[in-house]
């Protein structure tokens, strides 16, 4: 894992290297192993080295093949080993063992074509001189970041947008729309950014660009995360062992590596089953969990600490532990650097991952999680079934979006926002965001199951990939590579295949709500039912004992509940009602103390908005002071 920048001008002026230079440095803390500057007329590109396969200098950027095709890469590609030895019989000749250098060949022997058979997690940038042909390159699942600025006579591109900002010509502005998204749901939908001119090039994309174009053109989609159109016909057993072999050859595929690897481990089934087959594979392993000091949480909260089910799993497997306790005050001490390291705030309270990825970044360079289990296997049943109710595709729209308006909702926005954001943004347009996510699945959502397959497309497409970025964000801020077993390709293929009742038991049951805001909302769930992941369960039973795959989910969350009305109520109200907060400009004064004081008397739970409202004052506080 990588940090990449380039510029391409489509005025025919040379790029200069000190503009590179300083993108290439501001992603310093992604990189610390070296760097590397290149170019050629209109076109540069510049990298920061975080060396994990091939730690010799063969295996530095940006790299080139002897016909001139240069590359900056940023990710890992699990299955190059197999691609290189293909590329081999086909007459190429390779100077490192690194995977970069086996993409920059597959780029040259098979074009875009190459993109579908690298099973790995990547965001490139590839210059093609014979054809005068810059691509860009993301993930199917946006692993790995990749954001760029349209200037109009050049078009400049980077891992962070940090590495944007240093760009003469990238203007600071907040974008409306993106606000309006993310006070929305928590999170932008769209290929947009708070930061008005910084675009997020979507996953499973190529952005196609010539300095000989008068502009950039759209990107195109190589990859998308359809559930099959014809499912499987497969019995449970059969398709049990089939996710346990998929699932082992994951692991091995991404333990590759010439620096030591660890594991987060939560003592739940899925951090539990990797860690159980890496463990396996390379004898003693070093494991990491983080816990939460609960001396003043309450009712469900007094479950969030992790910490003596990972002993537990940690001291069957017999792996390295570490563990990071947090307080309160943790969360108020960080929360500044937190915010320079995502540059743009998604999904949930996120801070307890950046402390995680600190402990583990003293130990290891690579870590494996289990992110991704739940979405392609069907983790959340209860946020599924809000959609089964109704006829037709419209009430399946409407009742699901009325549940993803996590933090307000459109009727509360004129008292939410200021008059100068609902001119500029109008709040019906989040719904139109919303719909667009299944435009692909038009005339497919019908049936219960092709309900629920809709309901999991659309977690793989917006809140997956708003923790994949975060995750990637986070971990990066520390020099870690976060590795994914999960969102292998072979094992999302097929798990994209499976029918939705070979994952999700109850489709014909009574729905069941859950508060989305509701602390601990996982387990309390599944004290009720266990019908989620079902065919992984089952899999995962081959793999560790029956009582870590029974055991309730619960995520990983702090009691902030508690905490926004007990210790840090002072930090948290001083900071959004003081006459000098930032955030009046956007946001009504009145709706953040109503907030506030309904938090506080225990009348609603706001944790949720709380958060977002911090992570939004201290955003403009970083990035437009």
């Amino acid at each position: 894992m990588c940090g990449i920048a380039g510029i391409v001008r489509f005025d025919g002026a040379p790029v200069r290297r000190e503009d590179l230079a300083r993108m290439a440095d501001a992603q310093k803390h992604r990189g610390p192993d070296g760097d590397g500057i290149w170019t050629d007329g209109p076109v540069g590109l510049g990298h920061r080295r975080l060396a994990i396969i091939d730690l010799s200098s063969a295996g530095a950027q940006p790299m080139r093949t002897p016909a001139g095709d240069v590359i900056v890469y940023n990710g890992e590609v699990y299955n190059f080993q197999e691609l290189r030895d293909e590329l081999e019989d086909l007459g190429h000749q390779f100077r490192s063992t690194s995977d970069t250098e086996v993409v920059l060949h597959a780029w040259t022997e098979w074009g875009d074509d190459c993109l579908p058979r690298l099973n790995g997690h990547f965001a490139f940038a590839v210059w093609t001189p014979a054809r005068r042909r810059l691509v860009l390159a993301r993930d199917r699942f946006g692993v790995k970041p990749l954001y760029y600025h349209d200037g109009g006579r050049f078009l400049a591109f980077a891992s962070e947008i940090k590495g944007l900002l240093s760009v003469p010509g990238v203007p600071r502005r907040l974008n409306l729309s993106a606000l309006n998204e993310y006070f929305t749901f928590q999170n932008i939908f769209t290929d947009r950014t708070l930061f008005d001119g910084v675009t997020l090039l979507p996953a499973g994309c190529v952005l196609d660009l010539s300095p000989c174009a008068p502009a950039a053109s759209k990107p195109v989609r190589f990859c998308d995360l359809l559930p099959s159109a014809d499912p499987l016909t497969i019995g449970p057993q059969e398709a049990a062992e089939e996710v346990h072999r998929l699932f082992v050859a994951a692991v091995d595929r991404q333990l590759v590596s010439d620096v030591p690897v660890g594991c987060y481990l939560s003592g739940g089934m899925d951090s539990g089953s990797i860690t159980t087959i890496a463990r396996s594979r390379v004898g003693r392993l070093t494991t990491f969990t983080g816990g939460f000091d609960l001396s003043s949480a309450s009712g469900l909260e007094l479950g969030f600490d992790e910490r003596k089910a990972a002993e537990v799993l940690a001291n069957w497997l017999k792996t390295e532990h570490y563990e990071v306790v947090l307080h309160a005050g943790d969360m108020e001490a960080v929360l500044p650097a937190l915010t320079n390291a995502l540059e743009d705030p998604r999904v949930g309270q996120s801070y307890p991952n950046y402390y995680v990825a600190r402990l583990a970044s003293k130990f290891v360079k690579v870590v494996l999680s289990g992110a991704g289990g739940d979405e392609l296997f069907a983790g959340y049943p209860w946020r599924y079934f809000r959609g089964l109710n109704g006829e037709g595709e419209e009430s399946y729209y409407r009742n699901y979006y009325g549940f993803w308006q996590r933090l307000v909702d459109d009727e509360k926005k004129p008292a939410f926002f200021t008059p100068q954001v609902l001119r500029d943004a109008p709040a019906g347009e989040s719904f139109d965001v919303f719909r667009a996510v299944f435009q692909p699945l038009q005339g497919r959502i019908r049936t219960r199951e092709e309900r629920v397959d809709a309901s999991l497309y659309f977690e793989l497409k917006t809140f997956l990939h708003g923790l994949l970025v975060v995750e990637d964000k986070l971990s990066m801020a520390h020099s870690l590579e976060t590795r994914l077993p999960f969102l292998d390709n072979d094992l999302a293929d097929f798990a994209l295949r499976l029918p939705a009742r070979t994952k999700l038991e109850g489709l014909d049951r009574d729905i069941l709500t859950v508060d989305e805001n509701e602390p601990g909302k996982q387990m309390l769930y599944e004290r009720r039912r266990s019908d989620g992941k079902i065919v992984l369960r089952k899999a995962m039973s081959r793999v560790i004992p029956d009582d870590v795959t029974a055991r309730a989910k619960q995520g990983f969350s702090a009691p902030d509940a508690s905490w926004f009305r007990g210790e840090s109520v002072d930090y948290v109200t001083g900071l959004l009602t003081a006459p000098s907060a930032r955030l009046n400009e956007f946001i009504q004064p009145s709706f953040v103390r109503m907030t506030l004081d309904e938090h506080r008397s225990g009348a609603h739970n706001h944790r949720l908005l709380i958060w977002s409202l911090l992570s939004f004052e201290w955003w403009l506080r970083t990035f437009l002071p």
